[in-house]
């Protein structure tokens, strides 16, 4: 099967070694179980250190399909009269699976060119899910869009960026209305802000409910749980660490 032949059901891409050109990205430094300072930890993992990172750019060529794609899109980029740098952050291969870094003020056109075109024809987006790394400054909330390519039997993973401070992401609703109830979930639960969305409410928590919490900096509990008459306080006032 060549490089651009779409993929058969069942088939993945090539493993090709050493296609990160760039060092990974560390994102944050994780010391202890809880993120606990001092002798207050009591779980036995105070000593633990994990280093969150993420995968550098890669370099071509990519392998298997991923190159065609990149191509044709930055093909239609140029095309439309933009800088292709204005578009594409970056592009990653880890794991055998391609991840496109979009700017925000350009994921409208990049999902429309991708469903669009003959070539590239991901009709279909299977949702958005939020990210919150909140030591990354100036992008600490990400948009990860899973599209798949129905014709071509290919799955394409884009990713958005955004600030805490401003945390507005064009809502692609308009091209996948599909994506209408995914939205409103990352919003509830991240606080991504999807601008032009029909209809921004909460999916899970009620409408008055204040804050997001899967976002890492939400307090853990805050909630008295009461159970058979017995009261259960909130995790995060059973035991100070202070």
């Amino acid at each position: 099967m060549s490089d651009n032949s779409p993929m058969q059901f069942g088939e993945v891409a090539p493993i090709t070694e050493n296609r990160s050109a760039a060092a990974p990205e560390t994102i944050e430094v994780r010391r202890g179980q809880w993120g606990v300072r001092g002798s207050g930890d009591t779980s036995g993992f105070g000593g633990l250190t994990r280093t969150v990172e993420l995968p550098g750019e890669s370099a071509r060529p990519y392998g298997s399909w991923f190159d065609t794609v990149v191509d044709i899109l930055e093909e239609l980029i140029t095309d439309a009269g933009i800088e292709v740098k204005d578009v594409i952050e970056r592009v990653v291969v880890d794991r055998d699976e391609l991840t496109i870094f979009v700017t925000r003020e350009h994921i409208l056109e990049v999902t429309r060119w991708l469903r669009d075109d003959q070539d590239l024809r991901f009709e279909l987006c299977l949702g958005v899910s939020g990210v919150h790394y909140p030591h990354a400054k100036g992008r600490e909330l990400h948009a990860v869009y899973h599209l798949m390519s129905v014709t071509h039997n290919r799955l394409l993973r884009l990713e958005v960026t955004a600030p805490d401070d401003d945390p507005k992401i064009p809502s692609v609703v308009s091209v996948y209305p599909g994506n209408d109830w995914h939205e409103r979930e990352t919003w509830d639960l991240f606080g991504i802000v999807f601008t032009g969305h029909p209809g921004l409410t909460r999916t899970a928590l009620p409408d008055d409910w204040v804050g997001h919490p899967q976002r890492k900096d939400y307090p853990l509990g805050g909630i008295p749980v009461e159970y058979k008459g017995a009261t259960v306080p909130p995790p995060d006032t059973r035991r100070s660490y202070n």
